[in-house]
């Protein structure tokens, strides 16, 4: 584990802070120790009453981890097109996880996949899709279902992951949740 629990609570501090923004004009500290500096993949996931209410992240190590804390935690509670943009009087309902990503690799073999260790990325044509590890766990799904739900999430049919053409990449995550 890269992240200790407290440097995870001070993430999901930072992750609650930046969508308090919206409501109180605060804006949050951006924590500087050197580790959150570090350019890191992040996905912040948001629940309301145990049901997904916003999940956006930046899967590659394009920022700094407290600017891609502060960045998509404010897109999963206001920028999310699934959802209507979370309200102040539902913050106290909300729950935030955090997965920190390790960097893609691509994978050429469907059985290089740890199913409930790594997230699926995969790209066909200029369509993508991404699910975390977790997914997988959460919804009981087998090492096809993975591929089937990604190719889902992706736009594709379920069964695109067998086309020759289908270009998948494994990741693993460090998660940190309230």
């Amino acid at each position: 584990m890269e992240y200790s629990k407290e440097e995870g609570k001070i993430l999901l501090k930072l992750a609650r802070d930046s969508i308090m923004e919206e409501f109180n004009s605060v804006k949050p500290e951006l924590p500087t120790d050197k580790k959150f500096r570090q350019a890191r993949g992040v996905f912040v996931t948001l629940t309301e009453n145990g049901k997904l209410r916003g999940c956006i992240g930046f899967p590659y190590p394009n920022f700094a981890l407290n600017s891609a804390v502060y960045k998509a935690a404010k897109e999963a509670a206001f920028s999310d097109s699934r959802f209507k943009k979370i309200t102040e009087n539902q913050m106290n309902n909300i729950k935030i996880e955090i997965s920190i990503l390790s960097s893609p690799i691509e994978i050429k073999d469907i059985k290089e996949i740890k199913v409930g260790v790594d997230g699926l990325i995969c790209n066909f044509m200029g369509m993508s899709g991404l699910l975390l590890p977790q997914v997988a766990i959460e919804f009981k799904l087998d090492r096809i279902g993975f591929l089937e739900a990604l190719c889902n999430k992706a736009g594709l049919p379920k069964d695109n992951w067998q086309n020759d053409n289908f270009k998948l990449w494994k990741f693993q995550a460090e998660i940190f949740s309230e």
